[in-house]
C-alpha cells in the first residue's frame, strides 16, 4: 500500500473488514489498536505513511459521507480503507482496490481483490504472481 492509495471493504457484518484493515495497517507498521470505527466514523492512525479508517455502514445517504468532508479524506498523502465502501460507490475514485469480503465453510473467508485503474491492474497481476508461487505446492489456485 501506497499513500493516496483506496481500499473499499465490502462484505456480509462480521465478514472481517475491519481485521482486514488490522493486518493491512500492521503490515504497514501501526502499532496501536485498530477498531472498527463503526460509532465514529473515521479514524486515523499512523504507520509509515498516515491511514484514514473509515466506516459508513451507519450514514443514511451520500450527502453525510460529503458533510464529514468526504474530499478531504482522499488525501494524497493519505492510505484510506473505507468498510461498506459498495454503499458509496458514487463518491469513490476512478483508481481504488475493491475488497469483498465473504464467508466460506467453517469460519473461513473468501476475499476477492479487484483493482480499478491502470496501476491496480498491474499491481493485482504482482500480486497474483506472488501468491500462485506461495500456493504452488498445495493444490489451490489464485483467482481475480
Amino acid at each position: 500500500m501506497l499513500p493516496g492509495d483506496v481500499v473499499a471493504l465490502s462484505g456480509d457484518l462480521g465478514a472481517g473488514k475491519t481485521c482486514f484493515v488490522q493486518g493491512a495497517a500492521a503490515a504497514l507498521g501501526v502499532t496501536d489498536r485498530v477498531t472498527s470505527p463503526s460509532f465514529i466514523l473515521v479514524k486515523e492512525y499512523q504507520g509509515r505513511f498516515p491511514i484514514l479508517h473509515l466506516d459508513v455502514y451507519r450514514l443514511s445517504n451520500l450527502q453525510e459521507l460529503t458533510d464529514l468532508g468526504y474530499e478531504e479524506f482522499l488525501d494524497p498523502s493519505w492510505i484510506v480503507f473505507i468498510e461498506w465502501g459498495d454503499a458509496v460507490g458514487p463518491l469513490l475514485p476512478q483508481s481504488l482496490l475493491d475488497v469483498e469480503i465473504r464467508g466460506g465453510a467453517d469460519e473461513e473467508r473468501l476475499v476477492s481483490l479487484h483493482g480499478r485503474g491502470e496501476s491496480w491492474e498491474r499491481r493485482l497481476r504482482e500480486i497474483e504472481h506472488v501468491l500462485a508461487q506461495w500456493d504452488a505446492g498445495n493444490g489451490k489456485s489464485v483467482s481475480r
